[in-house]
């Protein structure tokens, strides 16, 4: 029996959504947007059967199984709620939930519901990245000591740029750390093999006056028209230490006002046996350092990597695989799961369990910054 999935937003990450799906043979019965006016010009313009008038609506129509959920981030939790309520897998775009006391209910409810649920922490599924983790795992690099980088873009870099995110109302209380940094996060702890379990942060907030557009602003796109001041206190950058339970330390930064930095996500980790570094703009090389023989750039090809690296890649040496592939491996793991009709033991997407340990490192990062101290990372136990 085919399943079939329907996406829940038609900004930029949604149409990144229906096109790996595409990508797989996933049929996409129809999209969600967020007027019924622009939730058709959407499915119109990308060729789907149906825009959907309302969730409601959508969880009554029989055909789907999967719901992907690529709405702004304060909406997250109540469709969320209600997609399981209604039987149904979700994979929700990061960050899981506004709150860590909403991201664990929504544990809860997964685990409850026995659906299928799943985090967009799409760049685990890198490649490299996978062989990575493996690679750490098998202990080629010794016990890991120091872990630095940055996650570093330019969209939000003058006054006159202006998202949704921007708004706390809608993003969140966190920007540069909740919308980018949880990806650095979570990627590192992915290939660790451990999460942090202190740390340290520093926000700034660069520009505290912008100009919003009258109008609505795409993702990346640059705003045009008549424009209005708004006050900012959402943070355009941050420095965060790390401190981990095995005794590595790291230290990264993230910026969404680096000009001239796209999309720039890097991590460099120092072992006791050897170094890895790996930089998301040139992402199908991986550095490999030595200090006894030459250091080493590995280029992704599924003939020189450990299998899970092999695994998730789909295209041969030589041939780049970058944003929209991960999306693609990402969503041929969970998709594959779901056939199954449960997480295999060697899974490696992220869970709400991950999305939820994504908010308690915001809840900390906020707490530090405030109290300028050496702060917990509390995840607790969800029931």
């Amino acid at each position: 029996m085919t399943t079939t999935a329907a996406v829940i937003g038609t900004g930029f990450i949604g149409s990144v959504h229906i096109g790996a799906l595409r990508r797989l043979g996933i049929p996409v019965a129809g999209v969600l947007g967020s007027s019924p006016a622009r939730g058709a010009a959407r499915a119109a313009a990308l060729g789907l059967p149906r825009a959907y008038a309302s969730l409601d609506d959508l969880l009554a129509d029989p055909a789907v199984d999967v719901v992907h959920v690529t709405s702004p981030n304060d909406l997250h939790y109540p469709q969320v709620r209600a997609i399981l309520a209604a039987g149904r897998h979700v994979i929700c775009e990061k960050p899981l939930a506004m709150t860590s006391a909403q991201s664990a209910e929504m544990v809860t409810l997964a685990r409850a519901s026995g659906r299928i649920a799943a985090v967009c922490y799409n760049i685990r599924f890198y490649p490299l990245n996978q062989h990575a983790r493996a690679l750490a795992a098998s202990g080629a690099l010794g016990h890991l000591r120091l872990i630095t980088g940055h996650y570093h873009q330019d969209w939000l870099a003058k006054d006159t740029d202006w998202n949704w995110r921007l708004v706390p109302a809608a993003g969140g209380a966190l920007r540069s750390v909740s919308d980018i940094g949880t990806h650095w996060l979570d990627l590192v702890s992915f290939i660790a093999g451990e999460r942090p379990s202190h740390l340290l942060a520093d926000l700034q907030t660069f520009i505290p006056v912008r100009r919003r557009p009258a109008g609505p602003v795409e993702t990346f796109a640059t705003a045009r028209g008549a424009t209005l001041p708004e006050t900012v206190t959402t943070d355009d950058a941050a420095q965060i230490l790390l401190r981990f339970p095995s005794g590595a330390r790291a230290a990264f930064t993230t910026s969404q006002v680096s000009h001239g930095r796209k999309n720039s996500l890097r991590w460099d980790i120092a072992g006791a046996l050897g170094s890895a570094a790996w930089d998301s703009e040139t992402p199908d090389h991986l550095w490999l350092g030595h200090r006894d023989a030459p250091s080493q750039v590995l280029q992704r090809d599924p003939a020189l990597m450990l299998p899970p690296g092999a695994a998730a890649a789909s295209l041969p040496p030589g041939h780049v695989e970058g944003f929209a592939d991960s999306f693609h491996a990402f969503f041929r793991a969970v998709y594959a799961d779901i056939a199954a009709g449960h997480r295999s033991p060697a899974a490696t997407w992220a869970s709400f369990e991950d999305g939820h340990a994504a908010m308690a490192f915001c809840d900390a990062v906020i707490a530090s910054a405030q109290s300028q101290s050496w702060t917990p990372i509390r995840e607790g136990e969800t029931p």
